[in-house]
């Protein structure tokens, strides 16, 4: 949605800023606590009238231990009810963090879970076939039978079996 993407983009232009030589740590807990921002039940009880920004952050936070940052950033956005806007502010810290260190974020969509070494040579290989470093995650989806599927901003390397039976069916159809 182009409005909460406007919405955020000032809250993680500041927070990249002021977190400038902590990219690694900011972008761990943002995505800690943008998850939980996800939770309908949770910004229910955030919009709730009776609900104040302190037992909404006991509730987000319970007993981590967050940085002075994360609980700044959280107050602020609790207070001034844009808890739903804390996962688009985190997917844009991301980009700024990539765009910084040169790296592309790349989703690896697996039939089966993959050990380190196999992760780690898929990455190698990706990023051979991007020339780009890429901050690789493995997501499961068994639809694909079998193989891979690599989704590298907008581009798409289909390896899955699943992609192969298409296009066999594809050109038997032709």
């Amino acid at each position: 949605m182009a409005e909460l993407a406007t919405i955020a983009r000032p809250y993680a232009e500041a927070l990249f800023k002021a977190q400038g030589t902590d990219l690694a740590n900011t972008a761990v807990w943002l995505d800690e606590l943008a998850a939980l921002a996800d939770s309908a039940q949770l910004r229910q009880f955030a919009e709730h009238p009776n609900a104040d920004t302190a037992q909404v952050l006991k509730v987000m936070t319970g007993d981590k231990k967050l940085p002075a940052a994360a609980l700044n950033l959280l107050g602020l956005i609790i207070e001034n009810g844009r808890l739903a806007v804390l996962p688009d502010i985190a997917r844009q810290f991301r980009a700024l963090k990539n765009a910084a260190s040169g790296s592309t974020e790349a989703v690896v969509y697996s039939a089966f879970p993959m050990g380190e070494q196999a992760l780690a040579e898929v990455a190698a290989t990706l990023e051979k076939r991007f020339a780009r470093k890429l901050g690789v995650t493995v997501e499961i989806d068994a639809s694909l039978i079998g193989g891979i599927r690599a989704v590298v901003g907008d581009e798409v390397l289909d390896t899955s079996v699943k992609a192969r039976l298409e296009q066999m069916k594809m050109a038997l159809m032709a």
